[in-house]
Parts: C-alpha cells; structure tokens; sequence
C-alpha cells in the first residue's frame, strides 16, 4: 500500500515570512555554544537572562553548555503591545543571585534599539562581576539608538518584527518553533 505523502508544514497565518527554521536555530545555538567554551574554558559562569523573551534561547543554549551555570533572570518591559520600542526599558524584577566577582552572561533574544541592554549591562556593572559579556540570538543593528555591540551574536537580522521561538507580539506567538516575520496585518 502506498505510503501517503506528508503535508509540507504551512506558513502559520500571522507569519509574513520565515528567517530562520527551528533546525538552523539548533545548529546555530550549538555552535554559540562551542564559542562560549572557548572563552570560558571550564570554568563556572553566571547566565543572566532576560525574561520572559529569551526563555526559550536560554533554556536550549544551557542544554549545549556542559560547564557549571548559575541562572538568574531579570525581567524588562520595552514593547508592551506594540511594534516599536516605547522608550526607556523599564526594569520590572531584578537579580536574587550574588555575582560579585563572579563571570556573568547576559542572554536575551534580540539586540536592536540597544536601551535595554545597556540598562541590564550597567545594573549588572553595579554589581561587581569579573567579567561582563553579553549574548543574543538576533542582532538587528538597522535599529540602533546607542551603542552596543554583543560579544556573542546568533543571527544578524533585517530592520523587520520578529516573533516566534520566544519573540511576542503582545505576548503571543512565542510558542512558534522559528523564527518569522510577523504580518503587518496581524499588528492590526
């Protein structure tokens, strides 16, 4: 008996299109991986996430990393329900780790106006660690309004809006396992 043919998976509907598969954001957090080991060898480090964005990128990067992690997370608002960044990020829960001269990570989905990962990198500043890198999935530089550069960037992006693998549009579509445009009508 014949064997019926799959059905190739469809655009989800609010998708204008697909940047990255869930397979080539595996392949490349492996390799981020392997980037991290070279700079901190063995040794233990502090990963900092910022929630509720970069869960999903966490969670799949520490599963790639065998050396001993500590994980803390803040949670920042700079959306809200919009598709612009609305100003200043606001910091609405903070570290209960203690990294004082400890190495720290800081991890988050997606690097583009830059105000939020200033904030986080100078809070954490504050705070006495050893050292201070930073990593992100996406890297949008088209959207910069102060300067930062990532030490560990996944994937450089055109100036669109992203959802999926943990990217929202007013706290939805973060379920979707790649990454995508989001149709401007889905925006309303």
């Amino acid at each position: 008996m014949p064997r019926p043919k799959k059905k190739s998976p469809s655009l989800h509907p609010d998708l204008e299109s697909v940047l990255y598969t869930e397979a080539q954001i595996k392949k490349r957090i492996r390799t981020l991986a392997g980037e991290l080991k070279a700079v901190y060898g063995d040794g233990e480090f502090t990963i900092v996430s910022l929630i509720n964005g970069a869960i999903m990128f966490t969670a799949d990067l520490m599963r790639e990393i065998d050396n001993p992690v500590r994980l803390d997370c803040i949670r920042i608002s700079s959306y809200g329900a919009k598709t612009k960044s609305v100003g200043a990020p606001q910091l609405i829960a903070t570290l209960t780790l203690d990294i004082a001269n400890r190495h720290v990570l800081i991890v988050d989905d997606i690097l583009d106006t830059g105000k939020t990962l200033t904030l986080v990198a100078g809070l954490v500043r504050k705070l006495g660690p050893a050292s201070l890198r930073t990593c992100v999935l996406l890297d949008k530089t088209a959207r910069r309004e102060v300067p930062f550069e990532a030490d560990f960037v996944g994937f450089k992006i055109p100036d669109k809006f992203v959802i999926g693998y943990g990217l929202d549009y007013a706290e939805r579509y973060r379920n979707l396992p790649c990454i995508g445009v989001l149709n401007p009508a889905a925006a309303g």
